[in-house]
């Protein structure tokens, strides 16, 4: 058996900073360190892997491509470590526990502004912050150890170092600009949707195109109530879920496109804060309830 590299997790920080910022001088300010202290750490991380990790793309050191699986540990690990820092630093102060929360916009405005309200009045002490965002973006803070819990759309694949519960699945439904006939598939549209990166749109444009409509796209934002409003404009067509249509709605509303789900993530192995353990049984009890 191979004797483990002894790799440091100074190191590891390194190679997770070069792969987040634009350059080697920001990546070194960074994790306060200087450029040439970054490059020393990066190259004897490079030679205790027994790999190189970057390659030279004129006068700049990019990573390589084959990298991917140490950048992905480099992020779990010093993830992880940063859980556990942040959780003795609670118990040796005798806080009372900290959670970041992420959600996508219905999950925060639609689906569980009760059971938050709920926590907060139960666990006054626990420091609660939350970030209502796009999924891919969610997801990226939470591999970063910047969230502990997300609540967002499933991506086509789960990235490394998160573990994901089924929440909840809602319908997606097409939505028409007041006065319209819904017609057959292929007279819906052209449509304001999700902006390219988001994993909603992905999947809507998949069921489109499944039912033969056509998939042009005019217009996009990552906020379902800019899309409404865009669709009463007259701008487009709209697929969004149902749990967010108004009372007081004057769009059409057509048929059910698919269910979209809702999934509950949190980093793979970290330890875990009461507090968020609370707020998780919370969540899933709530969705299984309704």
């Amino acid at each position: 058996m191979r004797q483990l590299p002894d790799i440091s997790l100074r190191q590891l920080e390194y190679l997770v900073a070069v792969a987040d910022h634009d350059t080697w001088a920001s990546a070194a300010a960074d994790v306060g360190v200087s450029p040439s202290a970054l490059s020393q750490g990066i190259a004897e991380l490079e030679r205790r892997v027994g790999v190189e990790l970057f390659e030279a793309q004129g006068r700049r050191r990019v990573l390589r491509a084959s990298a991917q699986p140490v950048l992905d540990h480099a992020r779990q690990v010093v993830s992880l470590t940063s859980d556990l820092v942040a959780w003795s630093d609670r118990v040796r102060t005798s806080e009372l526990g900290r959670v970041r929360l992420g959600m996508i916009d219905v999950a925060a405005v639609d689906h569980f502004p009760e059971v938050l309200r709920a926590f907060r009045r139960d666990f006054p002490g626990v420091e609660l912050t939350m970030s209502v965002a796009p999924s891919a973006e969610l997801l990226a803070d939470l591999r970063a150890g910047r969230l502990d819990l997300v609540v967002c759309v499933p991506p086509v694949e789960w990235p490394v170092g998160v573990v994901a519960d089924d929440l909840l699945f809602e319908e997606i439904a097409v939505y028409a600009p007041a006065g319209t006939k819904i017609g057959r598939p292929e007279t819906w549209g052209p449509w304001v949707l999700f902006p390219t990166s988001s994993h909603s749109r992905h999947q809507i444009l998949a069921h489109l195109r499944e039912r033969g409509a056509p998939t042009q796209v005019v217009a996009a934002s990552h906020q379902s109530n800019v899309l409404r409003e865009m669709v009463t404009l007259g701008l487009g067509w709209t697929a969004l879920p149902r749990a967010s249509e108004p009372a007081d709605s004057d769009l059409v509303r057509g048929p059910v496109l698919y269910e979209r789900r809702l999934a509950l993530v949190r980093r793979e192995g970290g330890v875990a804060d009461p507090a968020a353990l609370e707020l998780t049984t919370r969540l899933m009890s709530a969705q299984r309830s309704s």
